[in-house]
């Protein structure tokens, strides 16, 4: 089998603020007189993974500090065999809480230009807004999308009981401004939260989307719009909604004829990459090549990338695959 640390990759559903190195973590925290422990490897419930996600956005307080996330996640993507990523920040959170709205993302896009520049890595934006905070922040993220020309789309994340509703209008005037729209649903909550999310939400793709198979129905709808699903399944058993990456329900969503990409969510958090995220699913359902690279394909139309860049990853991923069948051939295999 081909190495997987070698695979193009498009990567889709990952959040920044849980890609920050925690050695990154323990001296930006000390520059700023936190004092951020040693990590851990996991965290045993919600309310310890979200005392890990506060502890994070409290050391990120200056610029340099959000250059430096940026900067350090185009280096480690590059090293996972990323070419291109779409990377969600919680822009208008930040800026909100350090009293200066355009600062984090202004700063953040400055690190990704230096990383791209450095790595050859592509990178754009999505601005995500939790569902627990006001529909004012909403518009305030909208804001900031609308200025700058790398953040490529905006969307929910957070507490999927809390509705989408409120928001219907911000993501309207979103898609009127040119962005695109992409929601999580269908993590914790079941079919009533996708089904909210691909209509008044407007969502282009799923963020998880894994409860979709309770509903029949909705899967054929799915289906028959091309929707994509960003699923993450070492996220999903380490926050409990699989009870193990056995269990989890990535076969059955292939097996219904679902567009399936693969990615990390939290990955420092729970100490995954999206190399990790391809071995750990080859691992558990004996997937070949074949399949690995049609995820990775998936993931390139699944992405808002320029038509030139899906053009290159897709010749790149097929590069890789054919490789595979000529060492393959070499060995008597094929």
């Amino acid at each position: 089998m081909r190495d997987l640390l070698t695979l193009p990759k498009a990567h889709l559903h990952v959040h920044l603020e849980s890609t920050v190195r925690w050695t990154t973590l323990q001296e930006i925290g000390a520059a700023n007189g936190l004092r951020v422990p040693d990590r851990t490897d996991t965290f045993g419930d919600f309310a310890s993974f979200f005392a890990q996600n506060d502890l994070v956005r409290a050391c990120l307080r200056r610029p340099d500090d959000f250059r430096r996330i940026a900067y350090e996640f185009c280096a480690d993507e590059s090293a996972q065999g990323v070419q291109y990523a779409e990377v969600s920040f919680t822009a208008a959170g930040h800026g909100e809480r350090l009293g200066d709205l355009a600062m984090p993302l202004q700063a953040v896009l400055e690190g990704l230009d230096a990383g791209q520049d450095a790595y050859g890595i592509e990178c754009r934006l999505i601005l995500d807004h939790s569902r627990r905070r006001s529909v004012e922040r909403a518009w305030r993220t909208l804001d900031l999308a609308r200025r700058h020309d790398r953040v490529v789309a905006v969307g929910l994340a957070g507490d999927e009981a809390h509705s989408g509703d409120p928001f219907t209008e911000v993501f309207a005037a979103a898609r009127d401004a040119g962005l695109h729209v992409v929601h999580h649903a269908g993590e914790a909550e079941g079919p009533a939260s996708i089904r909210q999310a691909l209509g008044p939400g407007r969502t282009e793709r799923l963020g998880h989307g894994i409860r979709i198979l309770d509903d029949p129905g909705l899967v054929a709808e799915v289906r028959e719009r091309g929707i994509p699903l960003e699923v993450c399944p070492s996220s999903n058993v380490a926050l409990g909604f699989a009870p193990s990456l056995d269990a989890h329900p990535l076969p059955r969503l292939l097996e219904a004829g679902l567009v399936v990409t693969l990615n990390t969510d939290i990955p420092t958090l729970i100490n995954t990459s999206p190399t990790a995220e391809y071995t750990r699913v080859r691992d558990a359902f004996g997937y070949d090549d074949a399949t690995l690279a049609a995820l990775a394909r998936n993931a390139v139309t699944a992405s808002f990338a320029p038509a030139t860049t899906k053009a290159g990853l897709r010749k790149a991923i097929d590069a890789w695959l054919d490789g595979s069948r000529h060492s393959m051939s070499m060995m008597g295999g094929g």
